[in-house]
């Protein structure tokens, strides 16, 4: 049966994929978005399906609508834009969701909340279980991310404790693909751009602490597979577990790309993770999700709508 869709943050990354997957599947989606990181470009493609609407709103105010389901995915969730207001960061992970479920609470509808790795901080423990609380600094420059959402995940149980609210989390690691900002300042796009500008690779620290990398349909396939079940609110990760390290990465991008540019090494960031990668058990058993797309493939994938995309500004 179709629904009524809320996804703020929409007009990101993920958040764009997820609002054309969940039209695909016959949905009405309304997507909400300030277009601090977001765009329109990402979207634009929706703008002639009658079921799509979309509302430009921040979160940080109150909204009045009726839906039956809501993805809270809205907060930036890169470095650079989430340290560069890094106040505006916490209000919208705290505020935006405390205003998120106040609305599910009103409307009875389910809300999942888009968490992140982040809340694990600098892990301890590898590979990361939903059961680790974590390795967090309260004080950091990143803090405002991985402690805001942390917040969003005691709001949602609290919420659900209190008010009987449906919720879901899940708890995503890093994502690629196509319609990744070019200034997001990832790892995967700097490396993307550089090297398709036949710029130095910027590897900061030594090049062996490690992340992994999940397929953007992967990633929506998962997300929806865990609102749509009944019995598990989770919290569930969500990522691939193939762990690769930085300087390997690098490697890849150089070779996929057939540039000859070479790499340059800077100092680690403060808190910045050494090493990072998902245990999925939960996710295959309750949710029968795993990865699904290679990396080799999604690297193509991704390289080849940065170029268009690069292509495209020279013309403009």
């Amino acid at each position: 049966m179709a629904k009524r869709i809320l996804v703020t943050g929409g007009a990101g990354f993920i958040g764009s994929h997820l609002c054309e997957r969940l039209l695909e599947k016959g949905n009405e989606v309304v997507c909400l978005d300030n277009f601090f990181t977001g765009s329109k470009d990402n979207i634009k493609h929706l703008f002639s399906d009658y079921r799509f609407e979309l509302i430009r709103h921040d979160l940080v105010n109150p909204v009045l609508l009726e839906v039956d389901q809501i993805y809270n995915l809205a907060c930036p969730a890169s470095p650079v834009h989430y340290q560069y207001n890094p106040v505006k960061t916490v209000k919208t992970s705290v505020m935006g969701t405390l205003n998120m479920l106040g609305l599910a609470k009103r409307v009875k509808a389910r809300i999942l909340q888009a968490s992140t790795s982040e809340v694990y901080g600098d892990p301890e423990v590898h590979p990361q279980p939903e059961t680790y609380w974590g390795n967090v600094s309260c004080i950091g420059l990143r803090s405002c991310y991985d402690e805001g959402k942390r917040v969003a995940e005691t709001l949602m149980m609290d919420y659900h404790r209190q008010n009987q609210v449906d919720i879901r989390i899940v708890r995503i690691f890093n994502t690629y693909g196509p319609r990744m900002a070019l200034n997001d300042g990832r790892v995967m796009s700097n490396f993307i751009t550089q090297a398709l500008r036949g710029e130095s690779l910027t590897i900061y620290g030594d090049g062996s602490h490690t992340r992994s990398f999940c397929y953007i349909s992967d990633m929506v396939r998962g997300m929806i597979a865990m609102m749509e079940q009944d019995e598990w609110i989770g919290p569930v990760n969500l990522g691939n577990p193939q762990e690769i390290s930085i300087a390997e990465l690098a490697d890849s991008v150089i070779k996929a790309i057939g540039s000859t540019t070479d790499m340059e090494y800077r100092p680690l960031p403060p808190d910045d993770p050494i090493r990072r990668c998902p245990d999925i058990t939960l996710a295959k058993a309750k949710l029968n999700w795993e990865p699904e797309i290679d990396f080799k493939t999604g690297l193509s994938q991704t390289i080849e709508y940065f170029k268009n995309k690069l292509e495209s500004m020279k013309i403009a």
